[in-house]
């Protein structure tokens, strides 16, 4: 019988290679640098394109902090960031700025994300001007109300300000702006921690249907077991700095490895 090829895996979207984020710490009359707080510390993973990742952690446990150096909003000590393949990491700001359309991320703070000076269409139509320059007004007029009712606003609403509306609208206008530039990698840094427990669910809900509809993949930051079990397909438990287990999200829930990853479980309210 003739043998069968094997494929070779596929590669992920996003992999992380001892990854190390350290922060200079200073003192001393002349502000010298005395120490570093090793914010991240040898962490690696990978993304599979299509999939949600889940990372949680305590604050302070430096899942954050992955997730800005993603989209160089620090800057990384040692380690590599590879997207499909290519390190993106040291890339010059020139260079990864075609990135910039492909990785996004939503963050925590629904209300401070947002400029309270700027409207709706203003606030999602910025990245659209920067990477559709050759686009007019009224396009990106159409497409902010075609956004927002993808995530369940209506085109109404670009006129108004992000204080006239509730947390989890204000969330959704941020989800909104992630999806303007049609990324294909969103980095969603404890998108439901600041809102509501009720209104948590729909806004989890939407993120999952997004991914179906548009083939997206996630890396979902948390520090809630529930949540992050509920969304994803891998999950990472990190603390100190380092991952300190990982398995799927079942197998998280039903034997647990770590100790730390059962006080995690043990700080689930139960219902």
């Amino acid at each position: 019988m003739p043998e069968t090829e094997t494929k070779p895996p596929a590669q992920p979207l996003l992999r992380v290679k001892d990854l190390k984020v350290h922060f200079p710490v200073h003192g001393g009359v002349f502000r010298r640098v005395v120490d570093h707080v090793k914010a991240v510390d040898g962490v690696g993973f990978d993304v599979p394109r299509g999939s949600t990742v889940g990372l949680v952690g305590e604050s302070g446990s430096g899942k954050t902090t992955i997730g800005r150096s993603i989209v160089r909003l620090n800057t990384v000590t040692a380690g590599s960031i590879l997207y499909e393949g290519k390190e993106i990491s040291r890339l010059s700001r020139s260079a990864f700025f075609s990135y910039r359309k492909r990785i996004q991320m939503i963050f925590q703070d629904p209300f401070n994300s947002l400029n309270p000076r700027m409207t709706v269409e203003r606030i999602i139509g910025e990245a659209l001007a920067i990477h559709f320059p050759g686009r007019d007004a009224k396009w990106r007029r159409e497409r902010c109300g075609e956004l927002l009712r993808q995530v369940g606003l209506d085109k109404e609403h670009l006129r108004r300000y992000p204080h006239e509306f509730s947390g989890g609208q204000r969330q959704r206008i941020g989800i909104a702006r992630a999806l303007a530039v049609e990324p294909e990698f969103i980095i969603c840094d404890e998108p439901v921690s600041a809102l509501d427990v009720s209104v948590q669910a729909a806004i989890v809900n939407l993120l999952q249907d997004l991914q179906q509809q548009l083939g997206l993949t996630y890396l979902f930051i948390a520090h809630d077991l529930a949540v992050v079990e509920h969304i994803s397909d891998t999950v990472l438990v990190m603390t100190g700095g380092k991952i300190v287990e990982q398995a799927t999200a079942g197998e998280i829930y039903r034997n647990p490895q770590h100790e730390y990853t059962r006080k995690l479980l043990e700080a689930v309210p139960k219902f």
